[in-house]
Formats: C-alpha cells, sequence, structure tokens
C-alpha cells in the first residue's frame, strides 16, 4: 500500500510534514500535487496504493476528488483515501464518508496518529460497495477516529456466518433495484454497479450451493454480455432476482 503515495495539498509545508512522516513508515515513492485536476492526472499515471487529501484549498475540494477518482476507471479507483483538515465536525466527517473516504485525520496529528489510519485501511478492510449514489467502503464500518468509546448501535457489530450472508445479498438486492431505478440518470455507473451485485451475488449462490439463484444470476450475465445494455434489457434478469429474494424492509435508526 505504502509503494505509491499521492498527496493532495496546496500548502508545501503541511504537504512537507505529511510526506516526511508517510517517508517514516516505509514510503517507496511520494507524490504531491496541489489541486484536484493535477491530482486526478497523476493517479493515472501513478496509480497510489493509498491518497491523502486535504479537506479544501484552493483548486481543491477533497470530497470532489475522492467522488471523481471512485468513479473513474483508473486501477486505482479503489484505494484507500485519507482526508486530512483541521475542521473535524459532524458535518465534514459525514461528507467525507459520503465521499467514498475511508478514514478521516484532524490537524494536528502525530505520527501515531497517522499510523493508526493506515493500520485501519492496510489491516481492517471494509467491503466495497459498487451502487449508483455511492460508490466507495462500506459506509457502516466508517471509522472517524474521532470516537473511541464502544458502539452502541446494532449496525456497530460486526454480522457473521448466515447473518453475514444474509446482509451481503440483501444490500445487493437493493442496489441491483436501485440501478435499474436510476439507469437513466447514470446509465455507466449503473451498468458498472449490476456487474458488481452480479458477481457477488454469484459467489454467495455458489458457496450456497442455490441452484436457482445460480441460474438466475446467470441469465443477468448473459444480458450483460449481450450487449447493448439498457434498462429495458436488464429489466427482466433483475427482475427475476428480486422476486426470488424480496428486499427487507429498512428499519428506522430508534
Amino acid at each position: 500500500m505504502l509503494r505509491r503515495v499521492l498527496i493532495v495539498d496546496p500548502n508545501p509545508h503541511s504537504a512537507r510534514i505529511l510526506s516526511e512522516i508517510i517517508k517514516g513508515l516505509g514510503a517507496a515513492r511520494i507524490l504531491v500535487e496541489p489541486t484536484e485536476d493535477r491530482a486526478l492526472q497523476r493517479a493515472a499515471e501513478l496509480e497510489p496504493g493509498i491518497v491523502f487529501t486535504e479537506r479544501t484549498g484552493d483548486k481543491l475540494d477533497g470530497e470532489s476528488l475522492a467522488r471523481k477518482l471512485r468513479r473513474s476507471h483508473l486501477g486505482c479507483r479503489r484505494a484507500p483515501i485519507i482526508m486530512v483538515t483541521t475542521e473535524a465536525t459532524a458535518t465534514t466527517i459525514l461528507g467525507a464518508r459520503d465521499a467514498g473516504v475511508h478514514e478521516f485525520l484532524r490537524k494536528p496529528f502525530t505520527s501515531a496518529d497517522l499510523f493508526k489510519r493506515v493500520e485501519n485501511v492496510a489491516l481492517k478492510p471494509r467491503d466495497w460497495v459498487e451502487a449508483v449514489g455511492y460508490i466507495g467502503p462500506d459506509r457502516r464500518r466508517f471509522n472517524s477516529g474521532e470516537f473511541s468509546g464502544p458502539g452502541k448501535r446494532k449496525a456497530d457489530e460486526a454480522p457473521t456466518g448466515a447473518e453475514a450472508t444474509a446482509a451481503t445479498k440483501d444490500q445487493a438486492m437493493r442496489i441491483l433495484a436501485a440501478a435499474l431505478d436510476k439507469f437513466d440518470s447514470d446509465p455507466m455507473q449503473a451498468v458498472r454497479a449490476v456487474r458488481e451485485q452480479a458477481s457477488q451475488l454469484k459467489a454467495l449462490a455458489l458457496k450456497a450451493s442455490d441452484s436457482r439463484l445460480v441460474v438466475a444470476v446467470g441469465a443477468l450475465e448473459v444480458t450483460l454480455a449481450s450487449g447493448p445494455v439498457t434498462k429495458a434489457t436488464l429489466a427482466a434478469p433483475i427482475g427475476t432476482l428480486l422476486a426470488m429474494a424480496p428486499i427487507t424492509p429498512m428499519q428506522r435508526a430508534g
């Protein structure tokens, strides 16, 4: 992950401090860019294993950068993103999370703070969510690093076994339904989201030896491979899948 690092920061002094700390962690190659556009260009060339970005700056919007990287076709589009800022408010933390950022690092920080964030993304990987409205790591497992107390919500507890499988399947069905519903507004991402969910559902079906689900997913994969893919061609195979596994109603947070 640290073989190639991209730092996006318009402030040379803070970028230098961050670079020195990252070098101490063993980074092999570090590139620094001051603007959003330059960062995306260098990301295409460097294919970084991890990205550090300031939240705001001259010609830089960290949330916009994260969204553009996630929605790109670059090989590094899934690379962990750590947002660095002095503004650690609930709004900025949630904004970073919803942009597809992995971790949030508040200034001023120590080398130990930085190491903890890198350790989190390296050793505690989160499931990837490929939807239409959101692309990035599972937001239910987001850790801003600003809260160290025990989790009190049921969602804070990582599901295991059958519960985890059911949750993954339910989320895949939700994304398929949303992708079909929002197809006209963003067809490219909708197709990408459908492909990702088809892959996940196929893996679940094979693991559970669910022949009906394997056949239904197979029909969707044939549609995706036949092209051109349209909302009309996706409607039938996605409809079959949704009929097989009704989506669990969302519960309101108490």
